[in-house]
């Protein structure tokens, strides 16, 4: 006869699982027993913000959820970090936590908290499972949840009586596929006369429009329309090919050389704007270009984001519904392709400066070049993700992985080694300042384990980086951000990694060629100098002169 426990893998099995990621406790060992006999692949990690953060990479660079498994209380409670970050940054996962007996309380209060209630405003649904014949209709209905437009997690408690008791047959739900609402003809109509009046519109791509399905539609809508697009920085590698209409990355809300693009359009079409964002623009009560919202869902109204008009229904067919009706009617945008040049010009001074330690400008440069058209570099957070948002260009979709809705440390190393894990045969990058690599270090022991092939690059500071950064910008004293690190190539040789140290400017790209080449895991310690931060982002951006007069 079955339990709970084995409902539950056979109902994951049924959605197509094939790992489950965390840290188990006492509470889980029914379902881990289960797990033992399935053919789904228990990944151990050494914490269980890890294993939430590389379930919900999964999410993100599939479309399906990915699965991660904690204890009660203090594992349960690891897991709020990266629920919020699924949350926010609309990455479908499912979050599997154990509980003490429900029927019984032999062990009183120990260890307990209610974590169906911690989790509320962390997912998009959460439930504790009362009985194993509700586990078939729970798990298929927590699938369904985390898929649908905004997609994110789903947390479900199974307590640990529940998941030994024995239970007859009953039967599992299939799954179905989820049909998005599609906007009708009138505001897409509306629309393409909006962009028809226009001078000199402008396309900007959000994180909505950064959906896995969405790349072959969107890119092709993007290239029949033909107007210049700009992204945000979770937009960014939404459209495939190095396209001679992107403008460039919003990496800042106002001031950058791509927000002259912006000042100078009469009206922004904004494909999949999700406010979670920092805003890539800022919009005013008076002046300034109207905007269309092209979303799944209506637009948030905030302060700086207030649409003209609206056109609500799956991305994909909006755009190619679009394109439709524009392909061939728009005139070619010649004054805000000549600000193009100039804008990436700008973007890519100085990028192949030698002097050491290595700038942000000839890190991005470098890392661009080691890495082929389908390499994966995933960002944590830190300094060096506004760089990598403005200067790294992408060809293929989803190959610039960061996070700019949460914006977490301590993520990029298990993104990465998801990413290493769906797609073993390209190149994959973990790029991640000192501060947030130490963050999930340990994680370094299981991408060894599981013989994943991963170069992790630490951005060597001894500092928290933007923190100090806008510490001096605010003019506060320098106080309280610096620290001490390990010996990283030591330290990685301590797991079972290889490690490299970064000398000179010149020695970057062949220490990270060797690194991919000599293939494992491979960390390399490159110190960098953030001097550059002050001089360009504040100096230079608050000194520059518009280069073009589009009146």
């Amino acid at each position: 006869m079955r339990k709970g426990s084995d409902l539950l893998v056979e109902a994951l099995e049924n959605e197509g699982v094939d790992r489950v990621f965390g840290v188990p406790g006492e509470e889980n060992l029914d379902v881990v027993e289960s797990l033992r006999k399935s053919k789904i692949e228990l990944v151990l990690t050494r914490h269980e913000q890890a294993a939430a953060f590389m379930a919900a990479t999964h999410g993100r660079l599939t479309g399906r959820p990915g699965v991660c498994i904690a204890t009660l209380g203090p594992g349960a409670l690891n897991f709020s970090t990266g629920a919020a970050y699924a949350h926010l940054g609309a990455m479908p996962m499912i979050l599997i936590t154990g509980q003490k007996a429900i029927m019984t309380a032999k062990q009183a209060r120990f260890q307990i908290v209610d974590v169906v209630a911690s989790m509320r405003p962390l997912t998009k649904m959460t439930r504790q499972i009362v009985s194993p014949a509700s586990i078939p209709s729970v798990v298929r209905d927590a699938f369904r949840v985390a898929m649908e437009e905004r997609p994110g997690p789903v947390h479900l408690e199974l307590p640990e009586d529940v998941a030994a008791e024995e239970i007859e047959d009953i039967r599992l739900i299939p799954g179905h596929s989820l049909d998005r609402p599609v906007a009708p003809p009138a505001p897409l109509d509306r629309a393409a006369e909006m962009i028809l009046a226009a001078k000199r519109p402008l396309v900007m791509i959000g994180a909505a429009g950064n959906r896995p399905r969405l790349v072959e539609p969107l890119s092709a809508a993007v290239r029949r329309i033909g107007l210049p697009f700009f992204n945000t920085q979770m937009g960014k590698g939404a459209v495939t090919g190095g396209s001679n209409l992107y403008l460039g990355t919003a990496a800042l809300s106002e001031g950058d050389y791509v927000h002259e693009a912006v000042a100078a359009a009469d009206l922004i079409i904004a494909v999949g704007h999700d406010t979670i964002e920092k805003p890539p623009f800022l919009m005013r009560q008076d002046g300034g270009p109207k905007v269309i919202h092209l979303g799944f869902q209506s637009a948030n109204v905030e302060q700086v984001y207030h649409p003209d008009a609206e056109v609500i229904g799956d991305i994909g067919v909006t755009m190619t519904g679009l394109a439709n009706r524009l392909e061939g009617k728009l005139p070619e945008q010649k004054q805000t392709l000549e600000l193009r040049q100039k804008i990436l010009a700008k973007i890519n001074a100085r990028a192949e400066e030698d002097r050491f330690p290595v700038t942000p400008q000839r890190l991005v440069h470098d890392v661009r070049a080691v890495m082929p058209e389908d390499g994966m570099v995933c960002l944590d957070n830190g300094m060096y993700k506004i760089w990598f948002a403005r200067n790294y260009r992408t060809h293929v979709a989803n190959t610039l992985l960061l996070d700019n809705a949460l914006a977490t440390m301590g993520a990029g190393l298990p993104s990465a080694m998801m990413a290493a894990m769906l797609h073993p045969d390209r190149r994959v990058m973990a790029v991640c300042g000192d501060g947030g690599f130490m963050m999930n270090s340990q994680e370094m022991e299981t991408a060894v384990r599981l013989g994943l092939n991963l170069v992790v690059l630490v951005l060597n500071d001894g500092a928290y980086g933007m923190i100090r950064w806008k510490q001096a910008v605010d003019q506060f004293p320098d106080y309280g951000m610096t620290f001490g690190n390990p010996d990283f190539v030591a330290y990685a040789k301590a797991y079972g990694a290889k490690g490299s140290r970064v000398t000179s400017a010149e020695a970057l790209v062949p220490t990270l060629e060797a690194a991919f080449k000599g293939g494992g895991v491979h960390l390399v310690d490159c110190p960098i100098d953030y001097s550059e931060n002050t001089r360009v982002l504040v100096e230079e951006l608050r000194n520059k002169v518009p280069d073009v007069d589009l009146a």
